[in-house]
This record gives structure tokens, sequence and C-alpha cells, in this order.
């Protein structure tokens, strides 16, 4: 059976000398693995080796979901991402590649995610236009999407243990986030978890607040994704291979 869906690529590995093994994340059938016969050839019907971020729409053959479909076809659209332009900023790139890292491993085969699928384009596509203090805006925001799909979005309005709104009124509030908990906590309920970080008083106000990140400053940002890097680290069972490369600043 053929199915068509718009798609853009999240991973790439060599097949053979001429063919690949590609991972798309798509709008309706979520994520899959295809096998893409001849793609390294020079005169192939992929016009060359599909990479990472490349998007469009593909035509592809999946009679079981326990094996790799086989696409058939890859149409790049006319408002593909210029990727190329990704390469001029190591540090954007990084994030790209860390946000691809994160969706690929959390979420599943063939599990349509299409508001999801919409923000990771945007993501990417606004990407290149960004310096080096906005893309991590941006990189929070998406992550805090991508939990929110899958089930594991924390709880930011209210402490997670006694329920008191996180609403920082003055400079004497002490909020933490718990990755345990999966959410803020507040002064009075941190001494029962042991994995809390005390959040400065303007990151407590942006993760509560999350409308006033994209003001935040670069300091601001760094701990805010710090903890974002901490949290998935205990979310995977191990710590992300991109993450090393966003908090090098």
């Amino acid at each position: 059976m053929l199915n068509k869906d718009l798609a853009i690529c999240i991973r790439t590995v060599d097949y053979s000398e001429t063919s690949q093994i590609v991972t798309f994340f798509t709008r309706e059938h979520g994520k899959i693995g295809a096998i893409a016969k001849g793609s390294k050839r020079q005169k192939s019907s992929f016009d060359g080796p599909i990479e990472v971020f490349a998007y469009g729409q593909i035509l592809f053959t999946n009679t079981d979901r326990d094996k790799l479909a086989t696409l058939t076809e890859f149409e790049t659209s006319s408002h593909s991402i210029n990727g190329t332009s990704l390469y001029k900023n190591l540090f954007v790139l990084n994030c790209c590649f860390f946000a691809t890292e994160l969706l690929n491993k959390l979420i599943d085969d063939y599990h349509p995610h299409e508001q999801l699928f919409d923000s990771f384009i945007q993501f990417i596509q606004n990407a290149h236009e960004q310096n080096e203090d906005r893309i991590l805006s941006l990189l929070i925001m998406f992550q805090l999407t991508l939990l929110s799909e899958v089930g594991l979005q924390p709880i930011l309005n209210y402490c997670t243990n006694c329920k008191m709104s996180c609403e920082p009124q003055d400079t004497n509030d002490e909020y933490y986030f718990s990755s345990s908990a999966n959410g803020l906590i507040c002064k009075d309920c941190e001494i029962s978890f042991h994995d809390k970080i005390r959040l400065s008083q303007s990151a407590a106000n942006c993760l509560v607040n999350l409308k006033i990140i994209t003001q935040a400053n670069k300091k601001t940002l760094q701990e805010i994704e710090k903890i974002m890097i901490i949290h998935f680290t205990n979310i995977l069972g191990h710590p992300p291979k991109m993450a090393k490369h966003i908090l090098k600043k």
C-alpha cells in the first residue's frame, strides 16, 4: 500500500554504497523508518543523498509496521527548510540537532502528532533567523511542547506537592524545580525532594509565565535550559548526546 505524507528527515544512516536508511517525522503517520534504495547515486530519483532537515512530500510503502518502509518518492517542498543556512552558525545548528535528537527519542513509530510536527517545522524554519540568545528561547519552548505532546508536561503553575499557586510575588519567594516531581516545588515542600534545583527569581517568573521567555536575558535562558537538560536526562535515563554542545558558552 502506498502512503503519501508531509515529512522532515530527522536521521540518516548509510545502508550500503548506494542506499540509506532514513527516519522521517511525518505529519499524519508520525515517525517512520524507511529504506531509500539508490538514494546516494548521482542520478537517483531522490536527487542525491537525503539529508537531515530535508522537508517535503514523501511516498512510501509499509505492509508491516515492524519492518522498514520503502521510500519510493521524495519531493522537496518549495518552502523547504534552508539547511545550508543553519550550518552558518554552529550553535544554532547544534540546537536544531538537539531538538531533533529529543524528538526522535521521545516519539513512537506511527503515532501521529500533527501539532508537534507543525511546531517542529516552525522551530527549524525560524532557527536560522535567530541569534544565539533567541535560539535558546525557541529551543526551550519547543522542548516544553514536546513534553506536553508525549504526556510528560511539567507542572509549572503550582507546586506539584502542596498545589499552592506558583506566582512569585516578591524577591523573597523561593521556587525549585524537581525532575522527580515533574515540576515546580515551593519553599515549604522543597525539603522532601532531594533532586530539587533552586530557581532564580527571573527563571521562576519565566517558567510560571512562559510568554515572557522571549524577553529573558542569556543568563536566565541558560539557567532554564540547564534544568531542561537535567530533566530530559532523567526521563531518558542517560544524557542526550547533543546536550554537551548547548551550554558550553
